[in-house]
């Protein structure tokens, strides 16, 4: 698509929370793997869930996502929940994450064009402080006969042995693909294929 910030403009601009108001799964399952606290990034964030998650369980989150619109729900779930988050807007195809910076990264359905990703997982492994964790969840190709959610392209959607040779440095604690349930707002609904990652940087 041309113009990404704008399809997510307007995906956000119901006044409903197009993936909810509650976390990711797999996000909630393993949050324990992130360090006890520390500065979290949080890649594609939307609406906010996951990051008002996070800085309610005492992390300095800091939220990414190129929709203004997103973002400012996000802001507003924050302001509900009384959290406090950091958004951040820019494109991940030319932004470059801190290096060193980062206890926690975290990339929940953030679904980028394969050059893009690579070079954005790459940053992951150096963005990331010693003992760092990072956590993702995505759609695979199997997702396409599923149709429960996720991009439509085949190019948008990872494999693990893919994600392993982007994130070369890091070491892996959970690595996988399976099938699940997903049911997060009205665009994420059924039986579902998925890789999820917790890796981490060694010390």
């Amino acid at each position: 698509m041309n113009d990404p910030a704008g399809h997510w403009d307007q995906r956000y601009a119901a006044a409903e929370y197009w993936y909810g108001t509650q976390p990711n799964d797999f996000l909630m399952e393993q949050a324990g793997a992130l360090p006890t606290r520390g500065r979290v990034l949080s890649l594609g964030e939307g609406e906010g869930r996951n990051a008002v998650f996070l800085a309610a369980r005492g992390f300095e989150v800091v939220a990414l996502d190129a929709s203004a619109v997103g973002l400012a729900k996000a802001e507003r779930l924050a302001r509900e929940r009384g959290a406090r988050i950091t958004t951040v807007r820019a494109d991940l195809s030319d932004y470059v994450i801190e290096g060193g910076a980062w206890d926690g990264i975290v990339s929940i359905w953030c679904h980028l064009p394969p050059a893009v990703r690579a070079r954005v997982n790459r940053d992951v492994t150096v963005a990331l402080r010693p003992g760092g964790v990072f956590l993702l969840e995505a759609y695979t190709p199997a997702q396409l006969e599923f149709r429960t959610g996720g991009p439509k392209t085949i190019d948008l959607l990872p494999t693990l042995d893919a994600l392993r040779a982007e994130l070369t440095g890091l070491d892996f604690d959970v690595a996988v693909e399976r099938e699940r349930d997903v049911h997060e707002g009205r665009a994420h609904d059924g039986r579902s294929a998925v890789v999820q990652i917790v890796a981490r940087r060694p010390r």
